[in-house]
């Protein structure tokens, strides 16, 4: 992520603009367009401005376990169903807990590679943008990270530094053109 979009937002701000961007590409593949129209910017617009005054609110993480669940045993990031493991999407070595909202299915293959990797990370050493369902759980657990640890309201360059589950220079603010992107990965 580029350091002029962090400077001077806080964490919260820079969440909000992330799950903003997120809720229109996910429009916009909904809706098969192949570039962000005006409509893809409004949503953006209204999300984003709901977020930051509190008349809207970023999403448990119910309904992402539901999409868990209807997936089946399946990775989650390449859709293999042979030899399955769970892997900690925020890494157990940096913090990541034990818990169900921080496991996604993943075959051994992928859950190897990624190792103690940020998400963001390895998906960027593999030059591609991850499914939006994973980026929302991403995103998500960083919110509630932040949110439970009183680190919301600090400037994001701050966190740069700190030894935290996830690296926040990572969250993706650009999302590519929607034609490009995928909700889930389908096996």
């Amino acid at each position: 992520m580029k350091d002029d979009v962090m400077e001077n937002k806080t964490v919260k701000e820079l969440i909000f603009l992330s799950y903003a961007n997120l809720a229109m590409a996910h429009s916009a593949i909904d809706k098969k367009q192949t570039k962000y129209n005006v409509v893809s910017y409004s949503i953006r617009a209204k999300l984003f401005k709901g977020l930051k005054d509190g008349s809207m609110n970023i999403r448990s993480l119910f309904d992402d376990e539901k999409i868990k669940l209807s997936q089946g045993l399946t990775c989650n990031y390449c859709g293999s169903k042979n030899n399955l493991s769970l892997d900690h999407v925020f890494p157990q070595k940096y913090g990541g807990i034990d818990t169900g909202d921080n496991l996604l299915y993943a075959c051994k293959s992928c859950n190897s590679s990624k190792g103690k990797k940020d998400l963001m990370q390895w998906y960027m050493d593999k030059d591609k943008f991850p499914p939006l369902m994973i980026i929302r759980r991403y995103l998500k657990l960083i919110y509630n990270y932040c949110l439970e640890n009183n680190l919301l309201e600090m400037n994001s360059d701050e966190l740069t530094d700190k030894n935290l589950p996830f690296d926040i220079t990572l969250v993706p603010i650009k999302f590519p053109k929607p034609d490009t992107l995928v909700l889930t990965i389908q096996s």
